[in-house]
């Protein structure tokens, strides 16, 4: 769950408990150009206030309009869809003809929502069912691999930690990709046996393992929303890992090193391990867009972006002939 849905949540509670009318709006689908997927959250207040976004903004205030003149109200779900016309697009700034369709609750059921946000501070997923035809909100316990679905008047959507990042190695990008991996709503896990570095860490929200990273790959049972990051320079810690995760589902595979060094270890791995020229190829190394990153930070901001790019599939092949590898990553 993105942590912008967890302050929806909050809000929702906190709005109701101070005697507010709230509505609780979804996106269902997305056709064309969206700002957001289908499944991000909207609460709306009944003077205006809101917490979360369906799109760029613009369908935010005839939100906002309905909710104050009362087309919003009773308590039975229903659905509305922008964009269905090139008029109505352009109306509403949906780019390119995005079109969207919601689920509007105008009484959402705010104990059930409480009972959700305690599956998920308990690192639980959660998944929630709005039945539009017979006006029904039902919830169950959701497992890795569940996605959204909007089909016969019936949106499910799947609520809690989906994504997991696997950093290989405790230094100090690790330090700052997992501070930032963590707003993005990653269950970061960090991974090293080497005791001087395992010894210093210390990110609140994070799991620290101290076993081998191959272990800690195989472990972990990556699946699609899992990201693994390989960032001791030691190959002896690194290619074990890399060589389990290339093998998995994961989204995203990368290690730090120059193009030469990243080179050498996708050679490496086909010549003495059973990957395959396609697995290797998966590996994205130089690690991170070509930003010119010098610092730990900046790094960190590289590797997270090209993760996001990739997440969202808008990323393009970025080439490892790139001129300017940040002096972080020529080793």
């Amino acid at each position: 769950m993105d942590s912008l849905d967890m302050q929806v949540l909050s809000a929702v509670q906190r709005w109701t408990a101070d005697g507010h009318k709230v509505a609780l709006v979804t996106v269902a689908k997305t056709w064309g150009s969206s700002p957001r997927p289908p499944g991000a959250w909207l609460a709306l207040r009944d003077d205006g206030t809101v917490q979360g976004s369906v799109s760029g903004g613009c369908i935010e205030d005839d939100l906002i309009a309905r909710m104050r003149d009362g087309r919003i109200s009773g308590t039975q779900p229903f659905a509305l869809s922008y964009g269905v016309t090139k008029e109505e697009a352009t109306r509403f700034g949906l780019p390119c003809g995005g079109t969207l369709e919601l689920v509007v609750e105008p009484a959402p059921d705010v104990a059930a929502l409480s009972a959700m946000t305690g599956l998920i501070a308990n690192g639980q997923l959660a998944l929630r069912t709005v039945d539009v035809n017979q006006g029904t909100v039902s919830y169950a316990h959701g497992s890795r691999g569940d996605a959204v679905q909007w089909a016969e008047g019936k949106l499910t959507t799947v609520h809690g930690p989906r994504r997991r990042l696997l950093i290989i190695g405790a230094g100090q990008i690790s330090f700052y990709l997992a501070q930032m991996a963590l707003p993005l709503d990653y269950e970061v896990i960090v991974c090293d046996p080497r005791v001087e570095y395992s010894s210093a860490w210390q990110v609140p929200g994070t799991e620290l393992r101290t076993d081998m990273p191959d272990d800690a790959v195989l472990a972990l049972n990556l699946d699609p929303n899992s990201a693994v990051v390989a960032l001791t320079h030691d190959p002896k810690l690194d290619d074990m890992a890399l060589l389990e995760a290339l093998k998995s589902p994961a989204f995203y595979v990368g290690a730090l090193g120059s193009k030469l060094n990243n080179d050498k270890r996708r050679a490496r791995l086909q010549q003495y391990f059973d990957i395959t020229t396609e697995e290797a190829e998966r590996l994205h190394g130089p690690v991170g867009l070509p930003i010119g990153s010098r610092t730990p930070p900046e790094t960190a901001v590289a590797i997270l972006a090209e993760m996001t790019a990739v997440k969202n599939g808008v990323g393009a092949t970025f080439s490892r002939n790139r001129p300017g590898t940040p002096a972080s990553q020529r080793a």
